[in-house]
């Protein structure tokens, strides 16, 4: 069985929501993120990756 550890990445907000669309606060929402520099870990999904994708401009993927 695998390690959960291994499967998780996190995500950092790293540039601010003001002039982005409604659906791009959406997605930065659904991901859990609600301010500057804040760091969230999700396991490493299709869902997830696809929402970071859509905003990757906002985002920094850490390790």
């Amino acid at each position: 069985m695998a390690d959960k550890k291994s499967n998780t990445i996190k995500i950092k907000l790293v540039r601010s929501l003001i002039g982005c669309s409604d659906k791009q606060r959406k997605v930065v929402r659904g991901l859990g993120l609600t301010k500057k520099d804040q760091v969230v870990e999700h396991c490493e999904s299709a869902t997830i990756m696809g929402m970071v994708n859509k905003v990757s401009h906002l985002l920094e993927v850490v390790k």
